[in-house]
């Protein structure tokens, strides 16, 4: 098992920074090529920034699987985490990371 820090800069409908800590448990691990490892994770994001222009912060429940150098994620905003514009926020999504991009989409409501 391990434990990562890792920080996002978004643009798009999120514009902001979140900063996430995830816990892996490693299925397989090659150390000659870590993107070759296959890994079960979950963690919690903080959200911070402006959504559509509202402007607050939120926290995501993130689980999901890392294989072929890709880590795909099934994320919940946890109830009761908004702040700022964004309090009362809910919803879930979708989260896909290599080395070189990431890419996730939230369906909210507020």
């Amino acid at each position: 098992m391990t434990k990562a820090s890792v920080e996002f800069a978004f643009k798009g409908e999120f514009e902001g920074q979140a900063q996430t800590e995830y816990v892996m448990f490693y299925r397989e691990y090659d150390e000659k090529d870590p993107h070759k490892a296959a890994a079960t994770y979950v963690g919690l994001t903080m959200y911070k920034g402006m959504l559509n222009g509202k402007t607050g912060s939120f926290v995501t429940e993130d689980r999901g699987t890392f294989e072929g150098g890709s880590a795909n994620s099934v994320l919940t905003i946890i109830t009761g985490s908004g702040t700022g514009d964004l309090k009362g926020i809910t919803g879930t999504g979708t989260g896909i990371a290599t080395q070189k991009t990431s890419r996730f989409e939230l369906e909210y409501s507020l």
